[in-house]
């Protein structure tokens, strides 16, 4: 098995954050190979963000992200940068709101979720990179649920992990 997930968007969304939890839950709870690359503008917010995730049974050889079978769109500039760069049969992750793939001649499943509107539901905005990396995990089956939450736990302060918590949740539910 070897799973390649790009997560996309702009800086300040959370992009390589939710590729390092990704990385983290797979290779320290969920006993597989993994390796995360990311790469963003020198902005610190606003220019192109994106951050690849790798998962294995086995041992990784090569780190980057050639086709990915799972991609998340957290803009509109991200999907029409990375869509086209897709495996035959993978699923693409946009927040509605933000990304119009209505138009778009891939042939693939494309999964909306109003991410953005969640986070606000939730009461932070700055957490709509957890619903995308819930409903990522849920679609997926790639790691467990509980698993991605243990991570998360280890990687945010421990005053904001039950937001973060609730978010990959309804990420999850809403998929």
């Amino acid at each position: 098995m070897r799973i390649e997930i790009r997560i996309a968007g702009t800086g300040g969304m959370g992009v390589v954050l939710a590729g390092v939890i990704m990385g983290h839950a797979a290779v320290v709870y969920g006993g597989l190979d993994a390796v995360q690359t990311q790469s963003y503008g020198s902005e610190a917010r606003g220019t192109a963000a994106k951050s690849e995730v790798i998962i294995s049974d086995q041992p990784i050889r090569y780190p980057k992200v050639r086709k990915s079978d799972f991609l998340i769109a957290m803009s509109q500039k991200a999907f029409d940068m990375y869509a086209p760069d897709i495996r035959e049969g993978s699923t693409v992750i946009v927040d509605q709101d933000l990304v119009d793939s209505s138009n778009s001649p891939i042939t693939c499943e494309i999964v909306k979720v109003p991410a953005m509107q969640i986070a606000d539901d939730l009461g932070r905005r700055m957490i709509s990179n957890m619903v995308m990396l819930g409903a990522l995990t849920k679609k997926s089956n790639v790691i467990p649920m509980d698993v991605l939450e243990r991570a998360v736990a280890d990687m945010v302060p421990p005053n904001t992990f039950e937001l973060n918590k609730n978010a990959i949740m309804a990420g999850a539910n809403f998929v």
